[in-house]
């Protein structure tokens, strides 16, 4: 501290040393201002001034140094759940690439199931619709069967009215009941 005030004094007494006249003379203006200015900076270090100013500034870069700090702790905390929050974002597009694969994969199955389940319904009417076309065509045959029978019978009649006397129809009775009452008995 005292080197300063030495130095402080040296260059102020500089300009002073370059007037004319005694120096030392309180008419000499230099050297009142000299003079006031060495008892003003012996004033502030009597009363620790630089002291003071030295402890403020570096209280105050104390204060900077733990702002900073301070600042930097943040900027890791931000920079970790930054990190954090974009690994959970790839996270979960992957994870919902995976739901729309299995979405697509399903649908798939489920189209194919269903194209499946289609072709045995179809199988099944067809094979219905066979049948009941067969069914018809037995029932067309047999109409025809009977109505053809029918037109025999009938014809057979006419036929055997007409060629058959009662004593050939009395005849055609009694072999006609013999032979019930044999397979009957």
């Amino acid at each position: 501290m005292r080197t300063i005030a030495t130095i402080i004094a040296l260059t102020a007494a500089g300009p002073a040393l370059a007037a004319e006249g005694p120096f030392f003379s309180l008419a000499n203006t230099d050297f009142i201002v000299t003079l006031g200015f060495l008892l003003f900076i012996a004033v502030l270090v009597y009363f620790k001034v630089p002291t003071l100013l030295f402890g403020m500034l570096d209280k105050r870069a104390i204060d900077i140094q733990s702002d900073l700090d301070e600042a930097r702790a943040l900027r890791e905390e931000a920079q970790t759940l930054l990190a954090s929050y974009e690994r959970q974002q790839r996270e979960v597009q992957a994870q919902a690439d995976r739901i729309v694969a299995t979405a697509k994969e399903d649908a798939k199955l489920a189209a194919e199931q269903a194209k499946a389940d289609l072709e045995k319904s179809i199988a099944r009417r067809v094979a219905g619709a066979e049948e009941q076309i067969a069914m018809a065509e037995t029932k067309a045959i047999r109409e025809v069967r009977d109505s053809a029978v029918r037109v025999a019978v009938a014809a057979a009649r006419e036929v055997i009215a007409k060629q058959m006397t009662a004593a050939d129809g009395n005849k055609l009775i009694d072999q006609s009941i013999d032979t019930v009452d044999a397979k009957l008995h």
